[in-house]
């Protein structure tokens, strides 16, 4: 434990439906403040499952790099991102390219790979000028509100994800997999359980399963885990998914997500995921020089849709490798 004691800090605001915050005074050296402070900050993250730090006055890349640092030790090299960031440092990076008038739904970062993010921070550089909050919801909670049915399928079959690259939507080979030889892809592939597949254009399609429920590390509980909601076609706006479908096939969509056995998940099920989501959201708008913490796990994140400009940065550190975050025994077996 730090110098510093969970008393050392003010106490951590809940007021219900916003995320728990911390609110502090600018400290001088942030970074000091920040390793100072890591074991407190840590120890509430795993209470609460998130802690949004109000005070700290990030206001660059540089600095930012360094309090997460400070917080989270060495930093992840993101690996199979569905769309394109920029590396704004070492372990560094821009929120995903996405449409600012469409929001991104609830997920768990990189939940489709076998090795996954404990922790994601994020700091606001600059805030934007209506909507935009990076909001948190709460796994557990989830999982026990969804229709027993539709959990017990999920745990049972897990979940699948097939992916279409081009050079046109979502991220590019390059930047998905650090590479665009197709040999190190195929390495790559074969050492985290993807099916792949070379199209005649010279494309990629490929197909993984993955676990939907899995158990925290720490606290013991069972989490809804995944991503099969946020990246299903019928999450899509119904112009971009007709206008996708339309260029590229139904199986040809830059992702699309299935129940384990490979039959198609419906746009009710998609609906209702999204809304059992939408009741356990905690929102609180960003302030410039803020930073959360997330438990990738415990904790969903989304980012709604804004008007202005909005420059958030984003970091992933604590790999995982989850004991049950892989295909289940009886979906592999098919």
């Amino acid at each position: 434990m730090s110098s510093s004691s969970l008393a050392a800090l003010p106490e951590v605001d809940l007021r219900p439906g916003t995320p728990p915050i911390l609110r502090v005074e600018a400290p001088a050296e942030a970074t000091r403040w920040a390793a100072e402070n890591r074991d407190t900050l840590r120890a509430r993250v795993t209470e609460h499952g998130a802690l949004l730090v109000r005070g700290l006055d990030l206001r660059d890349a540089e600095r930012t790099g360094a309090v997460f640092a400070a917080l989270a030790g060495d930093p992840m090299t993101e690996r199979e991102a569905f769309a394109p960031r920029e590396v704004r440092g070492p372990g560094l990076y821009s929120t995903t390219a996405w449409p600012a008038n469409q929001p991104m739904c609830m997920h768990h970062e990189l939940s489709y790979r076998l090795e996954i993010p404990g922790l994601m921070l994020f700091a606001c550089l600059r805030a934007p000028g209506q909507g935009g909050a990076t909001a948190v919801a709460d796994a557990e909670q989830v999982l026990q509100a969804l229709p027993s049915a539709l959990r017990e399928r999920f745990e049972r079959e897990g979940w699948m994800l097939t992916r279409s690259y081009n050079d046109e939507i979502g991220a590019s080979l390059e930047e998905s997999f650090g590479t665009d030889d197709r040999a190190a892809v195929e390495h790559y592939c074969h050492a985290q359980d993807i099916d792949f597949a070379w199209q005649p254009d010279g494309s990629l399609r490929t197909r993984q399963l993955r676990s939907a429920v899995v158990t925290h590390p720490v606290t013991g509980r069972r989490c809804w885990f995944n991503q099969i909601a946020f990246l299903n076609e019928w999450t899509l706006a119904p112009e971009v998914r007709e206008y996708l479908v339309d260029e590229y096939g139904a199986d040809g969509l830059p992702f699309n997500t299935r129940f384990g056995d490979g039959s198609p998940i419906g746009e009710d099920i998609v609906q209702l995921l999204n809304a059992t989501y939408d009741d356990h959201t905690r929102r609180e708008p960003w302030q410039a020089g803020d930073v959360l913490l997330v438990d990738n796990i415990r904790t969903a994140h989304s980012r709604e849709a804004f008007t202005g400009e909005r420059e958030v940065l984003v970091g992933m550190a604590e790999p995982q490798r989850l004991a049950d975050c892989a295909p289940t025994p009886e979906a592999s077996r098919r």
